[in-house]
């Protein structure tokens, strides 16, 4: 990494937090916190959370990092974890896995593999991430407008499809409009799309 990492540590193991914390040292900035309550909304641009995969922690940072409209590459940790829980942690968007114990040396390595692949993607997962959250405001039968016009099918064609008229369509497209935040049709096409809406 070019700059020195900055690292959030989510851990309720008072002992363990400050294991990591010193084994880190200097080389590594760490903001250790007890819980994501304690964490807050504001994150440091370059941030990576090394979280502790206890009691759904992760699972529960990253549905609260989406439901703010926010992204953070993170690394779950456990001691012991099985296959299967790893595979769970990554499908639901933790970015690495570690077995605790680890060492500082190994840690770095993690973290400098994370940094380089989040450079990478973060702007995608935010974006995805934002457009989501702009998409989840949505009633369904907004959402369902907003899928037949990022397929590019008429207001009549929509309507059909739905069983309503092409003037509904037209109610349900601007109210669409409107929660969305979106300008024109053509905006929230790219938010449906940046929200895997549509392929």
């Amino acid at each position: 990494m070019d700059q020195k990492p900055y690292l959030v540590l989510i851990d309720a193991d008072t002992r363990r937090r400050a294991q990591i914390s010193h084994a880190l040292g200097t080389g590594i900035h760490v903001e250790p916190f007890e819980s994501i309550g304690e964490l807050g909304n504001t994150f440091h641009p370059d941030a990576i959370a090394l979280v502790n995969d206890a009691e759904d922690l992760v699972g529960s940072l990253l549905r609260e990092l989406a439901d703010a409209g926010e992204w953070l590459p993170v690394i779950a940790y456990s001691e012991n974890p099985t296959t299967e829980r790893i595979a769970e942690t990554i499908l639901a968007g933790a970015m690495d896995y570690m077995t605790w114990p680890f060492d500082a040396t190994r840690l770095g390595e993690r973290l400098s593999l994370v940094a380089k692949r989040a450079a990478g993607i973060g702007a995608v997962r935010r974006r995805e991430v934002s457009a989501r959250k702009r998409v989840h405001k949505l009633t369904r039968r907004e959402r369902e407008v907003l899928s037949g016009v990022a397929s590019g099918l008429s207001n009549r064609l929509i309507g059909e499809r739905l069983c309503i008229s092409p003037r509904t369509v037209e109610i349900h497209r601007a109210n669409m409009l409107n929660k969305m935040g979106a300008g024109h049709t053509s905006e929230a096409i790219r938010i449906a799309i940046d929200a895997e809406l549509v392929d």
